[in-house]
């Protein structure tokens, strides 16, 4: 069975809660695109503005980050459960940004992808190589490593309740650099080997997005390639026009 398209606009450290509201009425009249599957991305201080404006559109919500831990002394953070109570569907974990800037380990994803799934959230986790990396030659074993180490806490059964894969070549995250299809092709399917290693044959059902400068002009080219189930857009998602053309690009 064909897996459906799925679009995740990554607002990162922008928009206030007027600019979310604004976003959600524009990106509504735009709706619906059939065959293909949206979520956004809010920061946390939107999440109740975005959830409501959406409401209804079949338009996911998914935090940009989360805490493994059910509740405790662990100031700045926001539970798993938090997350379901203020009505988001999903989470993204482990983005190259948490990771280089906030010393997000593999360790703490093997942990907090497991609190997401066992809550109902569909967890997001992000994989990738910087630019040294690939040159190295040493991409496959990096992402091997990631995705290993990521999903140590988790089943086959659990990664077919909520587990999306995002790979994120670090270094076409907001350089206009993109991977070319062939690149993100092969990048894929060294990832969707990896799930079959670990989750056998349910690793066919799982999505697989590409992340790295997606635009309304490269979508389509990135996601036929066969192991390409979607798109992490990050600053072209800031625009609901351009979430909407992205979208409808996938579909040709």
């Amino acid at each position: 069975m064909a897996r459906r398209p799925l679009i995740v606009g990554n607002w990162k450290m922008y928009k206030h809660r007027a600019d979310a509201a604004a976003f959600c009425d524009g990106l509504r009249a735009g709706l619906p695109i059939e065959g293909v599957e949206l979520a956004v991305c809010p920061p946390v201080t939107a999440l109740d503005i975005v959830v409501s404006g959406l409401a209804g559109t079949g338009v996911l919500v998914f935090a940009q980050n989360g805490c493994a831990a059910a509740e405790g002394a662990f100031t700045g953070e926001v539970s798993m459960s938090m997350l379901v109570d203020a009505g988001v569907n999903g989470v993204l974990l482990g983005h190259s940004e948490r990771r280089a800037l906030f010393a997000e380990t593999d360790l703490a994803l093997a942990g907090k992808v497991p609190a997401a799934i066992d809550l109902g959230l569909i967890a997001v986790l992000c994989v990738g190589e910087s630019e040294r990396e690939r040159d190295a030659g040493v991409t496959d074993q990096l992402l091997s490593r990631q995705l290993r180490e990521g999903l140590a806490g988790i089943y086959a059964t659990q990664a077919t309740r909520g587990l999306v894969l995002a790979y994120e070549p670090v270094w076409a995250i907001g350089t206009g650099k993109t991977a070319t299809p062939e690149i993100a092709q092969a990048a894929h399917a060294h990832i969707r080997a990896e799930l079959r290693d670990l989750f056998g044959t349910a690793a066919n059902d799982l999505h697989i997005l590409y992340g790295g400068s997606v635009k309304p002009t490269n979508a389509a080219d990135l996601i036929g390639q066969e192991d390409v189930d979607g798109a992490l857009v990050g600053g072209a998602s800031l625009d609901p026009d351009s979430m909407l053309a992205i979208a409808s690009a996938t579909l040709r």
